[in-house]
């Protein structure tokens, strides 16, 4: 079966002109990923700024192009599809953004991002038949028509016009969205409730989702795979469950050790934290990007990239602390991850 989005060894340099040929940033490097048409999934993205997650969501969407690779739609290449794949592409892959305020025309009423897809793709028979799917939407969301229609973006919060946007991927009948921060700028007490609306349009209505965040605590909320990128490769991808749980990148364990928790007996793991990550500037680095803040970084670390070891049969890590276990393409994982999930293991 043909997959609905795939990346195949997409890498992504900014930089490098004609006159400037040193300094170019390596923003994504042979990144593989599949999201099949079914069963619906949600995978997480997940990493510090820089690392490269943004890059990603615009390569997906055909909003960049990829330096090495291809991005494709239902086996076509996102950057050559023609006008009626287009069309399809932009009615099935969907995006929400991480400052919902941004999306809208404040000289418009919020009818009109909604009002517009359905004339757009044709979806309603008649303007009576439009506002009743319109009203279907925005209830499925959590929304309702009398309270949220009629106002401006202002009028409305955060989490409610984050949630009109969720509501217009549904009208649309979308069959990926790709949530890129989707809950960073909105209150702490209304996050809960948008990832509850996005796991209920994947569990109800079919609809898979790329959640694209810096933060690990609702990535394992809302995910069943995860993927941890560090400068543009990946570090860890497999079940959420196992790579939370139980990290097996030194880079995975210093992200879940500095998740904050409510208890004042709780004692912080002694390796080093975090510090700021950046893209990889000069795309000739040799080595592991994360030698230089790992902990337990050997003479192969600094020589060649590690691949991917399959340390469990759901989960692989870019690490030669595992290089007992075999390499494995990142596709394989997540794509088992994805069958266990369908079948309700």
């Amino acid at each position: 079966m043909t997959a609905l989005l795939q990346a195949r060894h997409v890498t992504k340099v900014f930089g490098g002109g004609v006159f400037d040929k040193k300094n170019v940033t390596l923003a994504l490097d042979d990144f593989s990923l599949t999201i099949p048409d079914e069963p619906p999934s949600i995978t997480a993205i997940v990493g510090e700024s820089g690392s490269g997650k943004t890059t990603l969501a615009r390569l997906l969407l055909g909003l960049a192009e990829p330096t090495k690779g291809d991005v494709l739609y239902r086996g076509s290449n996102l950057q050559r599809l023609s006008r009626d794949e287009r069309r399809a592409f932009l009615r099935e892959v969907q995006l929400i953004f991480q400052d919902p305020y941004e999306v809208y025309n404040p000289f418009y009423k919020v009818d009109h991002v909604l009002e517009t897809p359905v004339a757009k793709f044709g979806l309603a028979r008649s303007r009576a038949h439009g506002k009743e799917l319109i009203g279907e939407a925005l209830n499925a969301v959590g929304l309702r028509a009398e309270e949220t229609l009629g106002r401006y973006p202002h009028q409305l919060s955060g989490g409610q016009r984050q949630r009109v946007m969720i509501a217009r991927a549904l009208l649309v009948r979308a069959r990926l969205i790709v949530a890129d921060e989707p809950v960073s700028m909105v209150d702490a007490s209304l996050r809960a409730t948008i990832l509850d609306t996005l796991r209920e349009l994947n569990r109800r209505f079919g609809i898979s989702i790329i959640y694209i965040t810096h933060d690990l605590t609702t990535a394992y909320q809302i995910s069943e795979n995860i993927i941890v990128l560090y400068r543009g490769s990946v570090a860890e991808v497999g079940d959420v469950e196992l790579a939370v749980k139980d990290p097996r990148h030194p880079y995975t364990r210093l992200l879940v050790s500095s998740i904050p928790l409510p208890d004042p007996e709780r004692i912080w793991q002694k390796e080093r934290q975090p510090a700021e990550a950046g893209s990889v500037s000069g795309v000739s680095l040799g080595g592991c990007k994360f030698a230089d803040r790992c902990p337990y970084v050997m003479d192969i670390c600094r020589t060649a990239p590690p691949p991917l070891f399959r340390t469990d049969e759901r989960r692989a890590a870019a690490c030669y602390l595992h290089r007992e276990f075999p390499p494995v393409e990142m596709d394989r994982v997540v794509q088992s991850v994805a069958a266990v999930s369908a079948s309700g293991q």
